[in-house]
C-alpha cells in the first residue's frame, strides 16, 4: 500500500477507520479518569422538578452517558440530536452528576447569545437545587470577572456557562470533573482539547444540533462514542415550510399577520449580505422599519450581536413574556433560542443560506403546541445549488435527511466546511455510495487493532506506515472542522 497506489475502495475506508481506531486505542490508554457514581440524590430532585417527561431517546441516550460516567476512563462521547430533540435537559443531568460527585462542570458554547440562553435555561433549576451557577464570556470586565475568577478557582462555582473564554489560561479550576462542548463544530480541535485540559482527565460530552450523515460520523469522529437523540417531545408540532419569491412577499405578511392576530410570534432573520458588520445589520434596520410599518400596532424589536449583553437579554426577556410580538434578527438567533409561543419564521434572502443552517433556523419555532411555519424569502438570480437547498427545505423537516441531501449538494469536503483543502481522505469511495463497505471496513479494523494495537507484527509494518500517513492528513482536516 504505497503513496503511488490507487486504493480500490475497501482498501481506502479501511486505512481511514484503522486510523480511529488507532487513535481511540492510543486515546484511551491516556485518559484515565475519575469514575463516578451516577443516579445520584441531586438527579432524582432535578427530574422531579421536570415539567414534562423524557422521551425514550433522552432516557436511552442518559443511560450510555451515566455507563461511561461509571467507568475508569474518561468518557469521550458525541451526541447528535435535530433541534428541539432535547439535548440541553441530557447536558444539564449530566453536569448534575458531576456537581454530585463533588467536582465542578463546564458548559462551553461558541456564542455569547447562546451562552445566556443556556444560563437563562439553567439557572431556574440551579436555584431551586442549591448550585452555584456562572456566566463568564468575554463581555465580563474589572471587579466582576476578578469575581467570577476567584469563585471557579474556589470551588464555590459548581457548574460554568461561557463561550470560548473559558480555555483561557487566566481561568482555574479546583476540580473539572466533566466538560459539555456545544454545537461542537463551531470549535476546532485544539480549543475542544484545551477545555479537557482545565482538568485532570475529565469526562468529555459533544453535543451538535447539526445532524451529520452516519458514513460522515463514522469517517469523521469515528474515534468517538456516538448518541443519536432521534425523538421528539410529544406535542410538538409539524413546521409548515414554504418558498416565495419578491413579487409574493404579501403572501409572506398575510400568514404572518394571521399568526400575530393569533396571539402568535414571529421571527424575521436577515442574512450577511456583505463582508460587513454595518452594512449586515443596515439590511436588518431596513427590513425592521418595513416591518414596523406595516404592522403598526404590534411591538417589533431587532437584536443582533453588537448589542451589549444587557440589551439582548433584556430583548429576549421581553421576547419570551409577549411583550414583543416580532423579533427581526442577523442570525444570532440560529441557536439556542426557545419560544414556544413563536410560530413564524420568515428567513429573508433564504438562498444565500446554508441548507443546514436553514434547518437550524426553522428549528426556533414549533416548539410549542401550534402549528407553525418557514417562509423562505428568495430572490432571483438563484443557483441550481440555492434551488436544490430550497427543494429540500421544503420536501423535510428531519434534519439527517437535510444532512443527507447537504452531503448530496456540495460533498463531503464543502460540508465540513474544508473547501480550501477538499477531503483529503477520500480518493476512491463515495461516503453515500458507499455505507455497507465503509461498516465492514470499520468492523474489520478495529478488529485488527484490538489484536495488535501497535501494527507492530511484521506483516503489518506496510500498514504501520500508511496509517501514519493517513493520521497526518485527519488531524489536518479535524484543525479545519
Amino acid at each position: 500500500m504505497n503513496g503511488s497506489t490507487r486504493l480500490p475502495k475497501f482498501e481506502e475506508l479501511f486505512l481511514i477507520q484503522l486510523g480511529l481506531a488507532f487513535r481511540k486505542k492510543h486515546t484511551g490508554k491516556e485518559s484515565i479518569g475519575t469514575p463516578f457514581k451516577t443516579r445520584g440524590k441531586l438527579i432524582k430532585q432535578f427530574v422531579k422538578l421536570l415539567p414534562f417527561t423524557l422521551t425514550g431517546a433522552q432516557k436511552r441516550v442518559l443511560g450510555e452517558i451515566m455507563e461511561d460516567l461509571e467507568k475508569k476512563k474518561s468518557m469521550n462521547r458525541l451526541i447528535q440530536g435535530d433541534v428541539g430533540s432535547g439535548k440541553t435537559i441530557v447536558a444539564l443531568t449530566a453536569l448534575l452528576t458531576a456537581v454530585d460527585n463533588e467536582t465542578q462542570s463546564a458548559l462551553m458554547v461558541p456564542t455569547e447569545i447562546l451562552a445566556e440562553q443556556h444560563y437563562l435555561n439553567i439557572l431556574p433549576y440551579c436555584e431551586k437545587l442549591g448550585i452555584e451557577l456562572s456566566l463568564v464570556t468575554s463581555t465580563l470586565k474589572g471587579n466582576e470577572r476578578q469575581s467570577h475568577y476567584e469563585n471557579i478557582q474556589s470551588g464555590k462555582t459548581q457548574i460554568v456557562v461561557g463561550t470560548h473564554s473559558l480555555i483561557q489560561k487566566d481561568i482555574q479550576f479546583k476540580k473539572l470533573g466533566l466538560a459539555v462542548v456545544d454545537e461542537q463544530h463551531r470549535f476546532g480541535v485544539l480549543q475542544r482539547d484545551a477545555i479537557g485540559k482545565k482538568g485532570d482527565h475529565p469526562h468529555l460530552l459533544i453535543m451538535t444540533a447539526t445532524p451529520i450523515p452516519r458514513s460522515l460520523a463514522l469517517t469523521l469522529y469515528g474515534d468517538m462514542d456516538v448518541s443519536f437523540l432521534d425523538e421528539f417531545p410529544p406535542g410538538r408540532q409539524k413546521i409548515t415550510t414554504e418558498l416565495f419569491f419578491e413579487k409574493r412577499r404579501e403572501k409572506t405578511y398575510n400568514i404572518l399577520e394571521k399568526q400575530l392576530q393569533q396571539g402568535r410570534q414571529a421571527f424575521v432573520v436577515c442574512p450577511l449580505i456583505e463582508e460587513s458588520e454595518i452594512i449586515d445589520l443596515k439590511a436588518a434596520v431596513t427590513v425592521f422599519d418595513y416591518i414596523q410599518d406595516q404592522f403598526p400596532e404590534y411591538t417589533t424589536c431587532i437584536i443582533h450581536g453588537k448589542l451589549k449583553k444587557e440589551d439582548r437579554q433584556n430583548i429576549m426577556s421581553r421576547f419570551l413574556k409577549n411583550e414583543i410580538q416580532v423579533l427581526v434578527s442577523t442570525t444570532v438567533i440560529e441557536v439556542g433560542i426557545d419560544v414556544p409561543n413563536a410560530t413564524v419564521m420568515i428567513i429573508e434572502h433564504a438562498e444565500r443560506f446554508g441548507l443546514a443552517q436553514l434547518h437550524q433556523l426553522r428549528g426556533r419555532v414549533g416548539r410549542g403546541t401550534h402549528s407553525s411555519h418557514c417562509l423562505l424569502m428568495a430572490y432571483h438570480p438563484i443557483s441550481e445549488e440555492g434551488q436544490a437547498r430550497m427543494k429540500a427545505m421544503q420536501n423535510s423537516g428531519d434534519g439527517f435527511v437535510i444532512a443527507e441531501e447537504d452531503l448530496k449538494i456540495r460533498g463531503p469536503g464543502d460540508f465540513m466546511g474544508t473547501r480550501q483543502s477538499g477531503m483529503p481522505l477520500l480518493k476512491i469511495a463515495n461516503l453515500l455510495r458507499d455505507i455497507r463497505v465503509l461498516e465492514i471496513a470499520r468492523k474489520e479494523a478495529f478488529h485488527l487493532i484490538d489484536q495488535d494495537p501497535g501494527l507492530t507484527a511484521p506483516e503489518h509494518q506496510p500498514l504501520n506506515k500508511a496509517l501514519h500517513r493517513f493520521l497526518g492528513d485527519y488531524m489536518k482536516l479535524m484543525k479545519i472542522i
